[in-house]
């Protein structure tokens, strides 16, 4: 039967595509990593991963069970927290996935609340877009995830924890920053947009058609939304948090146009062992 040790040093090579790194950073040495690899492969009678020369990759199989190995060592760290959490939050880990909007701008307020009433405990957040957070959460790499909008899972439970506004905003100068606009003049216009699956995103075309948008860029993080803005004559939708200060100095200006308020949900799975950690973080939110 394999051990959770072999399944480390699996995943450890496939996210690398290298034994010597995979070896640093398990702290063991590549005849180590590479001997747990070929034992593995020996005893299910297939290969996990292609070796030409100095390379590695995964094979078929390799790819195909990477993700029952990530999610099989998600489940007992899982388990692992829950043997060692009865000490009054002493030590553990509080494991959470949230979209760029609240990881950037109403998350880590709250997470240094958390961490001052709780300093021995362990934080870890991944980000990324709601999409992606909620994946997180449905897998078991994240306990708590938190996204800003409507998440359609029947797995997941999910609460309102803040409200937040989209604002269209353009460069200064733009011909139609400051003045009301029309459906019709937003479609005539260039766009600078989030990634598709982001919830700033969906936020703008739950209002407008996408496919009638003249969308010249998607870009991975309201930074480089932000950034695009800045340099060129386009709009684009993001919350009131990434570009309040830019309103605030006129560096950016409003376009009239009104979007529906959204919320910012905390999701967690309904049939996942809630940690006591989850549970004091629930709280003070």
């Amino acid at each position: 039967m394999m051990t959770l040790e072999q399944l480390r040093i699996f995943v450890a090579v496939a996210d690398r595509e290298h034994l010597t790194q995979a070896a640093e950073a398990l702290h063991l040495t590549p005849s180590a990593v590479s001997s747990a690899i070929r034992v593995l492969e020996d005893r299910y009678g297939l290969a996990l991963f292609h070796r030409t020369g100095r390379r590695i990759e995964l094979t078929d199989a390799g790819l195909a069970f990477l993700p029952e190995a990530k999610a099989t060592l998600a489940r007992a760290e899982s388990a692992d927290l829950f043997l060692t959490e009865f000490g009054g939050l002493r030590r553990g880990t509080l494991a959470l996935a949230a979209s760029q909007t609240v990881a950037g701008y109403w998350l880590p307020p709250r997470l240094m609340r958390f961490h001052e009433a709780y300093p021995a405990l362990a934080i870890r957040m991944a980000g990324g877009n709601t999409e992606q957070a909620a994946d997180a959460v449905l897998d078991g790499r994240a306990e708590l995830g938190f996204v800003e909008g409507a998440v359609d899972h029947p797995a997941l439970a999910q609460r309102v924890v803040a409200r937040d506004r989209v604002v269209v905003v353009a460069s200064r100068g733009h011909p139609l920053a400051g003045r009301p606009v029309t459906p019709d003049d937003l479609s005539t216009a260039r766009w600078v947009l989030r990634e598709p699956g982001s919830g700033t995103r969906n936020a703008l075309t739950s209002v407008l058609d996408e496919a009638a948008l003249d969308i010249a860029l998607s870009l991975p993080s309201n930074e480089a939304v932000r950034s695009a803005v800045l340099s060129g004559n386009v709009l684009t939708a993001v919350s009131e948090y990434v570009v309040a200060d830019d309103l605030a100095a006129g560096r950016l200006a409003p376009v009239a146009f009104d979007l529906p308020e959204r919320a910012f949900r905390l999701l967690r799975h309904k049939e996942r062992h809630r940690s006591k950690a989850g549970l004091a973080f629930e709280a003070m939110l």
